[in-house]
């Protein structure tokens, strides 16, 4: 196992230009299980996750081909209907090939899906929706076996707002036959560029972008290329890397509008942002960073990917503050690990309260999920000494080479085989 070493205390410095978005491209590839034939997407990254679909999709028959961030995936080969649980046990995402298979080809069997380990991700919301739209489903030995005929039109509220489940409906309404209605969607810039996608297919989609979609459903799709949109999580992380170091750094990404809400707590705690076309500034030099609250929310609020890094931020912040995640309340597991270098954070149900520390120190620190190890590289950004972190795979599923980007910024980090936990 890959583990970092951190020397703490280093000044960033310079231009980074942020990755394409994981979680979108995790909806787009599976959508091209709706046509037939050869399908470019630009700007992929390259993160265990996307391999982890790629070995998913060309299980089912997919032929891909990955180079340079260039993915494109042939579907004239689809031969297979059912994802196993050795593909799908290892990311939650692999429920949005159960969508395409089942509206195309009338038949599904998907593993019930894995990933990170904190916190219950329910896909009751996929399912019943299906239902709702004809499909009958059952669950078997750990398996979602779904079956339709034909899909048919819905109107389907969801009591809450799901990226996921949005996502999988629109692509199964998408061949469906009838008008399916999706209230309470999600407006997640991800599902956006999903929308758009499938509009550039053939579908037909109405109030993309807003809470009310509204899909009629067609015979046929047809392949389609796309460039897939950059990372917000990543650009709000690597923002976060400089105001914990109290440095200044460029980030490259194409529309600042994505993590407006992330950027505005930038600014309440004292950094000044700079927007210049795609170029968005971040100058927290000499920072004393002020204590700030923060409350996860969906799409345009507070993302729920970025609380962990918060966190960290805010341990070395002058004063108190309360971070709650309404989306996920078991998501604070990494909390242990952060005291573990000094920090003083206490967590109650879905809120961590934090009180702001002078000094973090380096230590041994373990992952538990992807957004936990991004939080403990920040924290190793900032503390005195050399900071362990282990269990660095977590980090591995969403962010293309981190260490390279934070050490072309002017960090000390290096990534070492062989940790211990």
């Amino acid at each position: 196992m890959d583990k970092f070493l951190i020397t703490g205390g280093k000044k960033l410095s310079g231009t980074v230009k942020v990755s394409g978005a994981k979680n979108s491209s995790l909806a787009l590839m599976p959508a091209t299980l709706l046509n037939s034939g050869s399908n470019i997407q630009f700007n992929t990254p390259e993160v265990n996750d996307i391999y982890t679909m790629i070995k998913l999709l060309t299980h089912l028959g997919v032929e891909c081909v990955f180079e340079n961030g260039t993915l494109t995936l042939n579907t004239k080969g689809i031969n297979n209907q059912e994802a196993p649980y050795e593909h799908v046990k290892k990311m939650r995402a692999s429920v949005y090939v159960l969508g395409p298979l089942l509206s195309r080809y009338g038949y599904a069997k998907v593993s019930l899906p894995g990933g990170c380990a904190w916190g219950p991700r329910p896909i009751n919301l996929h399912l019943e929706s299906l239902k709702k739209m004809g499909a009958d489903i059952q669950l078997e030995e750990g398996y979602i076996i779904a079956k339709a005929n034909k899909l048919k039109g819905a109107h389907i509220n969801f009591d809450i707002s799901s990226v996921g489940a949005t996502g999988n409906l629109m692509m199964a309404a998408s061949l469906a036959k009838g008008e399916t209605i999706i209230t309470n969607a999600a407006m997640e810039p991800e599902i956006t560029q999903l929308a758009e996608y499938l509009v550039n297919m053939g579908a037909k989609i109405n109030g993309i972008g807003t809470p009310i979609l509204e899909i009629e459903g067609t015979d046929e799709l047809y392949p389609a290329n796309v460039k897939n949109i950059c990372d917000r999580i990543e650009a709000g992380t690597l923002l976060t890397a400089a105001a914990i170091t109290k440095s200044k750094i460029k980030i490259v990404y194409p529309d600042y509008k994505h993590f407006r809400a992330v950027l505005s707590k930038f600014e309440d705690s004292g950094a000044k942002i700079t927007i210049d076309k795609d170029v968005v500034s971040i100058d927290a030099e000499n920072l004393e960073a002020l204590s700030v609250d923060v409350n996860t929310s969906i799409y345009p609020g507070f993302p729920t990917d970025m609380q962990a890094q918060w966190t960290a931020y805010m341990s070395l912040a002058g004063g108190i503050c309360k971070v709650t995640d309404n989306i996920y309340t078991d998501r604070f597991n990494y909390v242990p690990e952060l005291n573990r270098l000094g920090a003083d954070i206490q967590v109650t149900n879905n809120s961590a309260v934090i009180k702001g520390t002078k000094k973090l120190r380096a230590a041994k620190v373990m992952s538990t999920d992807l957004r936990a190890s991004a939080s403990l590289v920040l924290a190793g950004l900032a503390a005195e000494g050399v900071t362990e972190v282990l269990r660095i795979y977590h980090l591995d599923r969403g962010y293309q080479r981190i260490e390279e980007k934070l050490s072309a910024l002017g960090a000390d980090i290096k990534r070492e085989s062989g940790a211990e936990f």
